[in-house]
Parts: structure tokens; sequence; C-alpha cells
């Protein structure tokens, strides 16, 4: 008679754990976007005082490299970097604040929250008639359509793990 202890069987992923997964995605992406926000916020302090010739050197190196790839995001981020240099400690405060409601996110999700799965879906909901109005009010922008999408998205999978855990 065969040993069934050590028989291979195959292994079936549920639904349930296939949802799991695909959280624990939206809260690796929650980590991304909160590191992302204190690199960004360690480099402005780090070349705070040579600010505009470290974001002349930077936009050009940009052009160079890359061209006119994400040219209205660098702006953007030149803009907001030289806004934020007159007050540097709020600006700070501010960037460690979304950092860490980040991480927060990314820690109730990972651990099947209910709070963690209202904040994600209330939170990427409530950005997308604001991305919306952008990508049509101004010239077309990919980066723009692509975040808009990636909310979308986003909505989705929390919305529906959230129906298949009775939530809603």
């Amino acid at each position: 008679m065969a040993n069934l202890s050590n028989a291979k069987l195959p292994i079936k992923v549920s639904a349930a754990s296939q949802s799991s997964e695909s959280i624990k995605a939206v809260a690796i992406y929650e980590i991304v976007k909160g590191i992302g926000a204190l690199l960004g916020a360690a480099a402005l302090w780090l070349w705070h005082k040579d600010l505009d010739q470290w974001l002349a050197t930077a936009t050009n190196t940009w052009q160079q490299n890359f061209g006119q790839l994400l040219a209205a995001q660098v702006e953007s981020i030149v803009q907001l970097a030289q806004k934020a240099s007159h007050n540097w400690t709020l600006f700070l405060l501010l960037i460690f604040a979304y950092a860490s409601l980040r991480f927060i996110e990314a820690y109730g999700l990972w651990q099947d929250k209910t709070w963690a799965y209202w904040f994600s879906v209330i939170g990427y909901g409530v950005f997308i008639p604001i991305e919306l109005y952008y990508l049509f009010a101004s010239t077309f922008d990919g980066f723009k359509l692509f975040i808009l999408l990636l909310n979308v998205v986003i909505v989705i999978v929390v919305y529906r793990n959230m129906k298949r855990k009775g939530l809603i």
C-alpha cells in the first residue's frame, strides 16, 4: 500500500488565496510609493541648500537621457520642490505623513484588515474623478492616463476582494 503522506498532490489555488495575492500586490505598491516619497524627501533634504543648481542639473540630465519623456511630470516636480523650499520643515512633515499613511495602509492590506480595504477603495476612488478631469482638461498625457487606469484597477481589485469577504 502506497504511503499517502509522501504522495505529491496537485495544489489548487482557491479564489480566496488569489484575492489575497492581489491585495498583497496592492500592499507592495503602497510600500513602493511610501519608499519613493521618503527617497524624494531625502534627496531634497540633502540638496536643498543648492536646490536651484541641483534642479537645473537634474532637469538637464533628464532631458539629455530621456528627451521629452515625462517632461510635464519633471516640470511639476521641479515646481513642487521650488515651492517646498520656502518651508522645508512643513514639506518634510507632509512627506513623512504621506509615507506613513502608505505604510499603514500596506500593513493593513497585508494583514487582511477590514479598515484597510475601506481606506484603499475610498482613497483611490476619490481621486478617479480628479484624474479624469485633469486628463481631459489639458493636453493628452500618457502618464496621467496610466495613473488613472492603475487607480481604476486597484479600486476594482479591492472592491472585488471586499465582495468576496462579505464586506459589501
